[in-house]
């Protein structure tokens, strides 16, 4: 075991940064809760949840993991549903995982053992903990130590967006719009052509390119094997890292500034552990069905 390792710092906006937690129409607000601001006063600022942090890290472990063993095509819709979201807990069709059976799942997996899952009729636990992700706001200062001239009433922006209904264009010409208040009309001499039609516009709040978050994560008692994976899933983040969703349009780029509290030192090839041991990993996969 190499012992408790936490990794604490800022994540810094490059792009705007949607976390939705409530709709209202087409308005989405971004998720927000209460904290005491250093007056006493409870306020309700935007914050993003640490349920999505590891769920985004998980994504990048799922995909270091793909790429080293190479299991593409390969695992049941179960497995793969716990490695890239979590799983769900369901009623397995044989007995649950447990002993020495899951012993081994964390031994040869090491997404497994770092953000658990619930596969094989059994809720694994990971070694993972993660925090929320705090913008350093006037607001937040008693839980960041950062002071800010922001506020809960600055923090934030209003963005929107169109949909545009594309049946007076050439290559939609004879389509009728689903949902809208087009009409289809006939002229005199028996021609059809498409009237009314319009524009969806769309708002989310966001927090603006710029913003800075604290964020910190721990690994409690990881094996060696789990530590270095983890390195490598932070290290390829860092690289890319995303925050929030939308991120086909331009969403959640964010850089990752996360320090660890004492350097890792001597860790495993976690890839060659893999690949020495795919077939034993693809047998211990199939568990979580």
């Amino acid at each position: 075991m190499a012992g408790t390792i936490s990794w604490t710092g800022t994540l810094t906006a490059l792009s705007s940064v949607s976390h939705t937690g409530e709709s209202l129409g087409v308005r989405a607000q971004l998720r927000r809760e209460y904290v005491f601001d250093a007056e006493g006063r409870r306020v309700l600022v935007p914050v993003v949840s640490g349920n999505h942090l590891r769920g985004r890290l998980r994504r990048v472990g799922e995909e270091l993991l793909r790429d080293a063993v190479g299991y593409e095509g390969l695992l049941t819709p179960a497995a793969a549903h716990v490695l890239r979201g979590g799983g769900a807990l369901a009623k397995s069709k044989g007995e649950p995982l447990s002993g020495s059976r899951l012993a081994t799942l964390r031994r040869l997996v090491p997404q497994i053992g770092v953000f658990g899952g619930a596969g094989g009729g059994t809720i694994i636990s990971g070694a993972l903990m993660v925090g929320k992700v705090v913008p350093h706001l006037a607001d937040t200062v008693r839980i960041t130590g950062v002071p800010s001239k922001v506020t809960r009433f600055t923090a934030t922006q209003l963005e929107a967006y169109t949909r545009r209904d594309d049946s007076d264009l050439h290559d939609f010409a004879d389509v009728v719009p689903v949902e809208s208040d087009a009409r289809l009309e006939f002229d005199e001499d028996g021609a059809v052509r498409i009237v009314g039609g319009r524009q969806m516009q769309f708002v989310v709040e966001t927090f603006p390119a710029g913003t800075t978050f604290s964020a910190w994560l721990t690994l409690n008692r990881p094996t060696d094997l789990e530590l270095a994976f983890f390195v490598d899933v932070l290290a390829a983040y860092a690289a890319a890292g995303r925050l929030g969703g939308r991120g086909a349009i331009g969403h959640g780029l964010v850089r990752a500034d996360l320090v660890p509290d004492h350097a890792p030192e001597g860790l495993p090839d976690w890839r060659a552990f893999v690949v020495e041991h795919r077939d034993e990993v693809l047998d211990a996969l199939g568990t979580l069905t």
